[in-house]
Order: C-alpha cells, then sequence, then structure tokens
C-alpha cells in the first residue's frame, strides 16, 4: 500500500472521529435538501424560473456548498493546525514528504465531496423528482473545476493563517459570502443584476451556473469556466508561493 494511500486511509479516519466536522460536511448538505424539499412552495413550478422549481435550483447548489465546506472549513484548519503542532516538521524526518500529507488531504476532501454529491443528486431524484444531469460529462467537468477553485482557495488560507484556529477564523469570514454569491440564500436567478454580475466573478457563483447549465443539458459558458480557472491558477499560486511546512 502506498504512503499516499495510507496517509488518506489515516487522515479520513481522523476526520470521522471529529462529529461536528462530519456533520456540518456531510450529513448537513443532504439534510438541507430534504428540509427544502419537504416545503411545499419549493416543490411548484415558477413561471419566474422558466418553470422550474425551487428545488431544482437548489440541487447543484447544495452540490457546490458541500465543497465549499470542505474547501474552507476542515482544509485549512487541519494544515495550519499540523503545522503549528510541528507534524509537518516532523515528517520531514520520515521516508514520507510533507507534500504527501498535501495529496492525502487533497484526495480524501475530494472523494467526501464526490460521495456528498451522489447523495444529494439520489436524495433529490427520488424524494422529489430533480432531474439528473442532462450532460453528465460536462457537469463532471462543471464539478472538478468548481473543486479545484475552493480547495486552491482553502490552500492559500492554510498557507498565510498563523494557526489552526487562524486557519478556522479566515474560513469562516470567507464561507458565508461565498455560499451567498453562490446562491445559498437566493437562487442567483432571483438576483438583481448587480449581485448576479459579482456572483459571475466568483468560484462558487461561476461553479454553481455551470453545474445548473450542465444539469439543463448545455456545457459551461466560457465565462465561468474562465473564472474557474482563473481563481485556480491565482490562488493556488500564491499558496505554493506563501506555503509553509514549519
Amino acid at each position: 500500500m502506498s504512503a499516499l494511500t495510507r496517509l488518506t486511509r489515516t487522515e479520513t479516519k481522523l476526520f470521522f472521529r471529529e462529529p461536528a466536522g462530519v456533520f456540518f460536511a456531510i450529513v448537513f448538505p443532504p439534510l438541507l435538501l430534504i428540509i427544502l424539499g419537504s416545503i411545499p412552495a419549493m416543490r411548484e413550478p415558477d413561471k419566474g424560473l422558466g418553470g422550474l422549481r425551487v428545488i431544482d435550483l437548489y440541487a447543484p447548489i447544495i452540490v457546490a456548498m458541500a465543497i465549499a465546506t470542505f474547501s474552507l472549513s476542515g482544509l485549512p484548519q487541519q494544515f495550519a493546525t499540523y503545522r503549528e503542532k510541528g507534524v509537518l516538521r516532523r515528517m520531514r524526518t520520515t521516508p514520507v514528504k510533507p507534500s504527501v500529507m498535501l495529496g492525502a488531504q487533497l484526495l480524501m476532501c475530494t472523494v467526501m465531496s464526490v460521495l456528498v454529491m451522489v447523495v444529494v443528486l439520489a436524495i433529490g431524484r427520488v424524494a422529489f423528482d430533480v432531474s439528473l444531469p442532462s450532460q453528465l460529462p460536462a457537469y463532471l467537468v462543471s464539478y472538478v473545476l468548481c473543486a479545484l477553485a475552493m480547495l486552491s482557495i482553502g490552500l492559500l488560507v492554510a498557507s498565510l493563517a498563523p494557526s489552526g484556529k487562524g486557519a478556522g477564523a479566515i474560513g469562516t469570514v470567507l464561507f458565508f459570502p461565498v455560499l451567498f454569491f453562490g446562491g445559498l440564500w437566493a437562487p442567483r436567478e432571483t438576483m438583481n443584476n448587480v449581485l448576479r454580475t459579482i456572483s459571475d466573478f466568483t468560484p462558487l457563483g461561476a461553479g454553481v451556473q455551470s453545474l445548473q447549465d450542465s444539469a439543463a443539458g448545455h456545457w459551461p459558458q466560457l465565462l465561468h469556466v474562465a473564472v474557474m480557472l482563473g481563481w485556480t491558477i491565482v490562488a493556488g499560486g500564491l499558496a505554493a508561493r506563501f506555503f509553509r511546512w514549519e
């Protein structure tokens, strides 16, 4: 078994030992979909939304929210804590490089968020008749681009935060505005032109719109693809530049 595989398994076990983290990252997104879908008005077609139901819009939003939760809550706080406690420094004396720990964290976050995506789509389809993505390859591309952008931001937070608590605080400050422009409180379709334009240039806003376009059978718009790639390159580059192992 490779070092990456073993570390990923270990990190996953450690993740499941934190009940609060497990609840908000894995349990809460599907639960939120169930709560929203249980409201009759959410299941009624809306002419203002082109005949769509509000619950149809929220499935991609909740999928993106799960990505944001792992990227801004779990990843930066864990890595900053490892640096603060000297775990990364001590790993330099072993055959396992600290970069393998980074890969394990990214792999664990990706696998867990994909699991949440599958559960959300399954609940939406079975319980509330939400259509599955009509353009599956486009949906997967949109998902990967959104995940890359958000994880890059999470790594940037981890690289700049002075401690685990600091990383948690920074992640929380970023989390709610990112979710707002992703449409959690008000779907993008209900935003005014100014808010929707701002949302277009945020990683989660671009990601949500790309997921919604893919679910409707279209490929993501070039603007949103460029925005997600831009956030990935800029945030990822800055994270690599400022990241400290000790």
